[in-house]
């Protein structure tokens, strides 16, 4: 059928086409080689919180609704290891893992004709931006039905100076027009097609920015910016890698809870728990909430069963108690700990033996005799700390220090066990109600300290979460008092407000 094309003064002006794309493609560019890093292999290989810093990233777009597949562009030399990643992770939207070029201008390049000819939408992201927010990515694949081209960029907090080849200032732009650019840049296929097509004619063509290549060679094109976020960070320099780590646990802190009884119900009804230090405060409460959930739990200590977390033999014979009359245990939780204060030359070596033990060598004790237990269960080590662990305090020296191995050990763990697919997680209370702390501080006012209720809750949301490597930060809301951390029966239930604490007290 033929269109008339006939056209007069009245004729209707000619609208453009529709975008219809065929679908939304996540190109994720890990070409990167860590050499600012230091490392001896690609920075996103680099575990973070538990995970490769590349997992993290095609973790955000397998979730994301609005993308349909997800293509990686690799490092030379290590396809290999990025296909066992996606395998591992069942990352199912990931079609394609191929060797990036030598060049970003190459990369994609490669990355185009990988996409193949059908008109889609192309997102263009960092493998090492790992922190990428699925919000970000909604609202780049919603600016494409109105723009060719979108980039993500954040307001300069700092003043952007021009210099010469003299390091002279010859210019100071206005800061509040400035941004910082950052990834996703995403484009309607046609468009970033163009601008390359178009680049490829110019000899001296180099550039690091996709959305650059279509400002310099299609410049009548607008490009659309969205506000990115301070945590959409890149993973360049050695100081990234601890500024995402942090990131990461606030982040994992605020995994929501379950919306009611029935769903702990099922999560944990058939699941052996195994808690040292079960006797009194958080061991105990949790205990009594993960058994009102359907959990089969077995708490030992050394007040109620004579078991001595820093004894091998004491341990073993704990976790074997469970195993023979369950068959399986699921998690191990470490609350056992004890509270010495006092100065390091002050204190007599049986103490601080007796605290090193406890708070050290239990812990690593448990660790080693339980993993062939949780290797069956694909199950979880819960391990807990102190916010002393970030500064040793005065006359806390021993007790800070052991905090902190056992925030190293939760981390260390992590990496070491994932290939088994084992869990390690070590929670952070604020100052928390329990015997040990009045034992060391006398009474306090109620209103100042965490109950030891709110804390088994948010201990029982990390068992049930697909959480690893992460320090997870419990407090109060601001003006809570301890109240108990229940979960109602049908309604949707609240989240613990998390931060850095003070003081913990297991």
């Amino acid at each position: 059928m033929t269109q008339d094309q006939t056209t007069g003064p009245d004729a209707a002006t000619e609208t453009p086409v529709p975008w219809r794309p065929s679908r939304t493609v996540a190109v994720v560019l890990a070409g990167g080689t860590g050499t600012r890093l230091g490392l001896g292999i690609p920075k996103q290989l680099l575990k973070i919180a538990g995970k490769p810093i590349i997992e993290h990233t095609l973790a955000v777009f397998e979730a994301a609704p609005e993308i349909d597949e997800i293509i990686v562009l690799m490092a030379t030399g290590h396809v290999e290891d990025a296909r066992q990643i996606v395998e591992k992770a069942g990352l199912r939207k990931v079609t394609k893992v191929i060797e990036g070029g030598d060049t970003r201008n190459a990369t994609t390049r490669i990355a185009l004709d990988a996409v193949g000819p059908a008109d889609c939408n192309i997102l263009f992201h960092d493998a090492v931006r790992p922190l990428l927010s699925g919000r970000i990515v909604r609202e780049c694949v919603n600016a494409l039905w109105t723009y060719d081209a979108v980039d993500v960029a954040i307001p300069s907090a700092d003043t952007i100076i021009q210099v010469d080849e003299n390091d002279c200032i010859t210019d100071i732009p206005v800061r509040s027009r400035l941004r910082r650019g950052q990834t996703p840049q995403a484009f309607r296929s046609p468009t970033i097609r163009e601008a390359y097509r178009i680049a490829e004619d110019d000899p001296n063509f180099a550039a690091t920015d996709d959305c650059g290549v279509v400002l310099r060679y299609l410049p009548g094109t607008p490009i659309k910016v969205i506000d990115g976020s301070d945590e959409n960070i890149k993973v360049t320099h050695p100081v990234d890698v601890h500024l995402a780590d942090k990131l990461f646990q606030l982040a994992a802190a605020q995994a929501p809870r379950l919306t009611n009884h029935r769903s702990y119900t099922e999560e944990l009804t058939g699941r052996t728990i195994v808690v040292f230090g079960g006797s009194y405060g958080i061991g105990h409460e949790l205990t009594e909430l993960a058994r009102g959930f359907g959990a089969q739990v077995f708490p030992f200590s050394r007040s109620t069963t004579g078991t001595h977390v820093e004894r091998a033999e004491d341990v073993e014979a704990a976790l074997k108690t469970a195993f023979e009359a369950t068959g399986r245990i699921d998690h191990v939780v470490v609350t056992a700990g004890i509270l010495e204060r006092g100065a390091l030359a002050e204190m007599d070596e049986e103490t601080m033996d007796r605290l090193l033990q406890v708070n050290f060598v239990g812990p690593v004790t448990i660790a080693r005799q339980a993993l062939p237990y949780l290797q069956q269960t694909k199950g979880q080590l819960l391990l807990y700390t102190s916010s002393s662990y970030t500064r040793g305090r005065a006359r806390y020296a021993l007790y800070s220090a052991t905090k902190a191995a056992l925030v190293n050990l939760t981390q260390a763990l992590a990496d070491e066990w994932a290939d088994v697919g084992v869990r390690v997680n070590c929670i952070n209370p604020e100052r928390t109600a329990t015997p040990m702390r009045t034992r060391a501080f006398g009474e306090e006012p109620e209103h100042t300290l965490l109950a030891a209720e709110a804390v088994a809750q948010s201990s029982l949301d990390v068992l049930v979460s697909d959480l690893t490597g992460q320090v997870i930060d419990v407090r109060r809301a601001p003006g809570d008092g301890p109240a108990p951390a229940a979960v109602p029966a049908q309604s949707g239930a609240g989240r613990v407000e998390v931060s850095a604490g003070t003081t913990s007290a297991s």
